[in-house]
């Protein structure tokens, strides 16, 4: 069985990330989403809370897994027996950072390739970031984001 890995912070988790993580798994036969700890980031979402997130969003999508993971992605790709990164590129200039990425991935485990997949459409202008900050200004977010995480935004936004 060939697994991938989709690894991102993915907060909030959005209709750009679900694009990707369907048609990759098209192409594996198994798909962990993997979700990091970055310490150095302040996240809107726990750790907890984006796994959950996930797992309610991909229900309709055969063999996907969602783990949490502190570390380098090489190091649970060796772990987990996985052969390849999925990434999604949303724009050129995604591409010089993720190339970068996967060329360190590579030196760390030899056998992990990169599997680069493009943005689809309107969904090339979809980040994280857009989505929190609109967020953060009382918007609209529901063209973003699944219907289950701009419900757990809103609730966000009452706390």
């Amino acid at each position: 069985m060939k697994l991938a890995l989709y690894p991102g912070t993915f907060d909030p988790f959005t209709f750009g990330h679900l694009d990707i993580l369907e048609r990759a798994s098209t192409l594996f036969d198994r798909i962990e989403v993997t979700v990091a700890v970055n310490a150095e980031k302040s996240s809107l979402f726990t750790i907890e809370e984006r796994c959950e997130l996930i797992r309610k969003c991909v229900r309709h999508v055969d063999r996907i897994g969602v783990a949490a993971h502190e570390g380098l992605i090489a190091d649970r790709a060796k772990q987990t027996g996985a052969v390849a990164l999925v990434r999604g590129l949303r724009q050129v200039s995604d591409f010089d950072y993720e190339m970068r990425m996967a060329v360190a991935n590579k030196e760390l485990h030899g056998e992990l390739e990169t599997v680069f997949l493009p943005a689809s459409g309107t969904r090339a202008f979809i980040s994280a970031t857009i989505v929190r900050d609109i967020h953060r200004w009382h918007g609209d977010v529901s063209a973003f984001v699944p219907p289950v995480v701009a419900e757990a935004l809103a609730r966000k936004s009452a706390d």
